[in-house]
């Protein structure tokens, strides 16, 4: 990302951070609407996930003027995710209901630049939580291979 496409991302979501109970309300509609199978991922209080789906996105967004500062959060994200069930492909209607919820609360304000800017934005954060989501799904399955091989070369081993 530019110094001017973060600019841009960093100054719209203050603009959007006032409204932003109204702003996670406006996403998870949305993305419910584009993409139903994606609801019976969340289990919580949708008004409390909300809240922490904005106070993410506050985080991320200050961070990228220092990216390396974020990205072990946003890998733990990506893990965690994996945890919930979600999978690569979920990704896209996320971005689809984050773009316009942004365009919805922006208004006049909302441009191609801006669009532009936030799909960079989101583009850099999302490919690191799948890859950490991928990076975690291998090591789920490596300790079952690892306990299996140790075992059977402990019962060959010499005595």
């Amino acid at each position: 990302m530019t110094p001017e496409q973060i600019d841009l991302v960093q100054d719209s979501f203050k603009k959007v951070a006032p409204i932003a109970d109204k702003a996670a309300e406006l996403f998870y509609g949305k993305l419910f609407e584009i993409a139903p199978e994606i609801k019976p991922l969340f289990k919580a209080d949708i008004t409390e996930q909300g809240a922490k789906l904005m106070q993410m996105i506050g985080i991320a967004v200050k961070g990228l003027s220092n990216l390396e500062s974020i990205v072990p959060a946003v890998q733990q994200l990506g893990r965690n995710h994996s945890g919930y069930g979600v999978k690569e492909e979920h990704f896209a209607p996320v971005a689809q209901a984050l773009l316009w919820t942004l365009e919805q609360g922006l208004g006049d304000d909302w441009n191609d630049k801006l669009k532009e800017a936030w799909t960079d934005a989101y583009g850099i954060l999302s490919s690191t939580m799948i890859d950490a989501m991928k990076e975690h799904e291998k090591e789920d399955e490596m300790p079952v291979k690892v306990s299996f091989f140790s075992k059977l070369k402990s019962m060959f081993a010499p005595a």
